[in-house]
């Protein structure tokens, strides 16, 4: 069974889907004003894992990401310029521009990390008229008033406002205070209540604006991702309308921890006042990644990007291997020296997987009879459904090849070793970890080279040691070393 965290009871549960092996997942997309930073990307890596343990148990998984292309203020308080158009006068492009471009660089860091796209990917501009829809809704059931800025959330209404925190609507109001998480008007009821329509600024021309009922202006960020999951997971929208009565509630809700006291939060207000059902069964939250004890972030100004570990000649995956061997749900502490740890580890399981291939060609035992891999696969999968729990899972992943090779150097036991055996238990627990172990293979050598081989092995048979040395630097200079084994001589690629 799997166990995962469940933000809003905050304890572990038993995941099961509301319908069979069927998962329906969203998960809160990028601000496409600026580049995906590292700290955005642990939760897109996060995200992928628990798809992929979710898959690697069994179910069928259906997700749902948006792109915020529109509505993304730079202030809780529901004030201030969006960010899209801010970063487009930056930088003297259209927000469309603006937008795009960043999406694009958002999905070459998810490919560069091998993390699974989400099935459907919706923009947030695509979905003005769902937007003013479901407000319309919110409208007839009295959740909405008028403010000169735009169309407020009465968060009054709601007797559970704020539960995913844990406080109650009363001591939320209380904690928090004008100008803490945001700025009180004068015109809200409530410090809680948030925009779900803004109104354009008078005298002010916007790129993005659109005609509503209530004025011209543009959807608030919260509306956006409700009223997105409803269309693409809630199987209440037809016909182009929703039907809120029909609503049939989502299996994970994901996001970073931030997200939590204000976005989530308000999501959660937007589609139970009018469903009367949970949002969703589970909210799966992941923490900050930290540089020095300090959340990385672009307001904080110390945002690296996944080119920043490149050109320190760091793979990408040597990050979302990092990122396997903390907790989900702990803060992960980013260094380059612990990305260097990463990276030699990596190299290290890498170098495991093309020994196995190679000494498949000599033990060709389909069954590995030198020790049982059923207990290692039983081990990855009990870490793995104990709420995602990467760093024991890693573990049990290098106890088996620590048991391998302590085997190997017995030579009573060597010949009941599978290496094929051993290297398809590895493909297996990488459907989880996503760290590409099939891109290894073995080295192709030049026949030159496997020619000048062949004559060293000749020379050392007749003890010529000495122009067998030879031999090995020549091989060398061709890019080659050999390393010589019970197997016989074993040639690889010099940096790879």
């Amino acid at each position: 069974m799997l166990y995962l965290y469940n933000s809003l009871s905050r304890k572990k549960e038993i995941f099961k889907p509301v319908k069979d092996k069927r998962v329906r997942m969203y998960t809160c997309g990028p601000t496409v004003y600026a580049y995906a930073h590292l700290g955005n990307l642990r939760t897109y890596l996060a995200e992928d894992l628990l798809k992929r343990a979710l898959i690697f148990n069994g179910y069928q998984v259906k997700q749902v990401m948006n792109i915020t292309d529109v509505g993304h203020l730079v202030s809780d308080a529901d004030s201030g310029e969006d960010k899209i158009e801010l970063a487009a006068k930056k930088e003297k492009k259209t927000s469309f521009e603006i937008a795009d471009f960043y999406t694009e660089y958002f999905f070459s860091a998810l490919k560069k990390l091998n993390i699974i796209f989400p099935e459907i990917t919706a923009k947030a501009t695509e979905h003005i008229k769902d937007y003013i829809n479901y407000i319309k809704l919110l409208e007839e059931k009295g959740f909405t008033y008028f403010t000169s800025d735009g169309i407020y959330f009465d968060t009054s209404k709601l007797k559970d406002y704020g539960k995913l925190t844990g406080q109650s609507f009363k001591d939320l109001s209380k904690n928090l205070k004008a100008g803490a998480r945001i700025e009180f008007s004068s015109e809200k009821k409530n410090i809680t209540d948030f925009a779900l329509w803004k109104f354009s600024p008078q005298n002010v021309k916007r790129e993005m604006e659109w005609d509503s009922p209530w004025g011209k202006g543009f959807p608030g960020w919260h509306i956006e991702c409700a009223v997105i999951s409803l269309k693409y997971l809630g199987n209440c929208f037809q016909n182009g309308k929703f039907y809120p009565e029909k609503f049939e509630t989502i299996d994970i809700h994901c996001g970073g921890i931030d997200h939590i006291p204000i976005h989530h939060t308000n999501e959660i207000a937007e589609v139970e006042s009018l469903t009367k059902k949970p949002m969703a069964r589970f909210w799966f939250h992941v923490n900050f990644l930290v540089l020095k004890e300090t959340r990385m972030g672009k307001s904080e100004g110390n945002a690296l990007l996944i080119e920043d570990i490149e050109k320190n000649t760091f793979s990408p995956l040597a990050f979302r291997y990092l990122s396997l061997t903390t907790h989900y749900r702990m803060p992960l502490e980013f260094s380059f020296e612990s990305l260097k740890g990463a990276e030699n580890s990596l190299r290290e399981i890498y170098n495991f997987i093309e020994n196995c291939l190679w000494e498949k060609k000599f033990l060709k035992n389909k069954q590995n009879k030198a020790f049982s891999l059923k207990k290692y696969s039983k081990d990855f999968e009990e870490a793995i459904n104990n709420d995602l729990n990467t760093p024991q899972a890693l573990s049990v992943l290098w106890n088996l090849i620590s048991r391998y090779n302590k085997v190997k150097k017995d030579q009573k036991k060597i010949s009941q070793l599978s290496p094929s055996a051993v290297y398809q238990l590895l493909l297996s627990f990488d459907k989880v970890l996503g760290l590409d172990f099939k891109k290894i293979k073995l080295p192709k050598i030049k026949k030159e080279v496997q020619s000048m081989v062949k004559e060293r092995e000749n020379l050392r048979k007749q003890k010529k040691w000495q122009a067998a040395d030879n031999y090995r630097e020549k091989i060398k200079e061709k890019g080659y070393l050999v390393e010589d084994t019970i197997f016989g001589p074993r040639v690889t690629k010099i940096n790879e």
